[in-house]
């Protein structure tokens, strides 16, 4: 296990190209950005954000957006425990939702089966249910794709891809997307319940190949398996968010902090950059990961959210009520750094990082 520990493992090596996807998004965007003129329905916003809105008429838009669960889905079928990954799906939708300012209320879904096992749809069925009641949504249909030939996963039988897609609405005057930010605005970060739904192929690679650890590990720093940890399921914030934005805040910006960690924060539409100064310890799996897998502190933050799970940019004056709100949900959280500076990047200052051009770097 030591020899293996050595060599630097990143998300790269372990078989996902970022770079690639990047390059290979930009054709499938040009065809795609043409189809915005084909009916009456004006398309807010152009790519890259966390969600799109469509203008339908009398000062209304609806909010979409797309995702799924990812290859958490192969730690699912190795445990055989498939009743939580629905609400990672629904998690994943519908807080990608929320960072438009729009109240999601809806999602449908899709699930790719190798074989239609009743016991896996069964448990599927209990996650997606739960994933619904936390997030106050119905899920009026979906569908089920029996293609056998294009799936496979751990177990026999067993592979399947599930993914959704969730709307929301948000009257167009009230759109959110960090148009008001100014300098000196909060940054307050809500706890993640763990690595979410992101950067499950490198924590697999770490984990299972060069920490040579199974789904059955017990591991006293966690007080659980390492298959236990890895379910956890991903936390849905839309009813401290929901109360948020019916309370009266100031609210600037809603960030969804998932692939590229806090990056995201630089999808906002300010020219500001940001200076996270006060992050709170990460979960102890985050650790784990960092030691077994040798992985630097540059590539931990570009591929985990590494403890924070939401970010809310807010006036300074406001930020004792969304304390207060987030404690009426048991939601942790933390004032964790501020708007600065008229350059679009982020510095996280405990860490020596900067980040840009959608990459983390050592500032020293």
């Amino acid at each position: 296990m030591e020899k293996n520990k050595k060599a630097a493992s990143t998300y790269s090596e372990a078989g996902v190209d970022t770079e690639a996807e990047e390059k290979g998004l930009k054709s499938l965007i040009g065809y795609i950005r043409k189809t915005f003129t084909f009916n009456e329905f004006s398309v807010m916003l152009d790519f890259g954000y966390f969600a799109n809105i469509l203008n339908i008429g009398n000062n209304m838009g609806l909010a979409v957006s797309t995702d799924g669960v990812g290859t958490k889905i192969l730690v699912a079928q190795m445990m055989g425990k498939y009743d939580t990954v629905g609400i990672d799906c629904i998690a994943m939708n519908v807080n990608d939702i929320l960072c438009v300012g729009a109240i999601p209320f809806s999602m449908v879904d899709y699930i790719a089966l190798q074989s239609p096992e009743p016991d896996l749809l069964d448990e599927i069925g209990k996650g997606l249910l739960k994933g619904a009641e936390i997030a106050q949504i119905s899920i009026p249909g979906g569908e089920i794709a029996q293609v056998r030939e294009m799936i496979k996963g751990e177990r026999d039988n067993f592979g399947f891809d599930l993914v959704g897609t969730a709307v929301g609405l948000v009257s167009l005057d009230r759109i959110i997307v960090g148009q008001n930010i100014k300098e000196g605005d909060t940054v307050v970060g809500l706890r993640s319940s763990g690595i979410h739904s992101n950067g499950f192929t490198l924590a697999r690679k770490v984990l299972f190949e060069k920490g040579m650890l199974s789904v059955d590990s017990f591991v006293p720093e966690l007080d659980k398996t390492i298959g236990e940890e890895l379910l956890t399921p991903t936390k849905i914030y839309v009813p401290e968010v929901k109360e948020m934005l019916s309370s009266g805040l100031n609210i600037k910006a809603l960030v969804h902090i998932t692939g590229d960690g806090l990056l995201n924060l630089l999808r906002v539409k300010t020219d500001c950059g940001f200076i996270i100064d006060s992050l709170p310890e990460p979960q102890p799996i985050f650790k784990l990961i960092e030691k077994i897998g040798s992985v630097q502190k540059d590539e931990m933050f570009k591929v985990f959210n590494m403890g924070i799970g939401f970010c809310i940019i807010i006036n300074p004056g406001d930020v004792e009520k969304v304390f207060s709100i987030c404690r009426k949900y048991n939601t942790e959280c933390y004032r964790i750094g501020y708007v600065h500076g008229s350059e679009r990047k982020i510095i996280i200052e405990k860490e020596g990082l900067i980040g840009r051009d959608n990459k983390f770097f050592k500032l020293y």
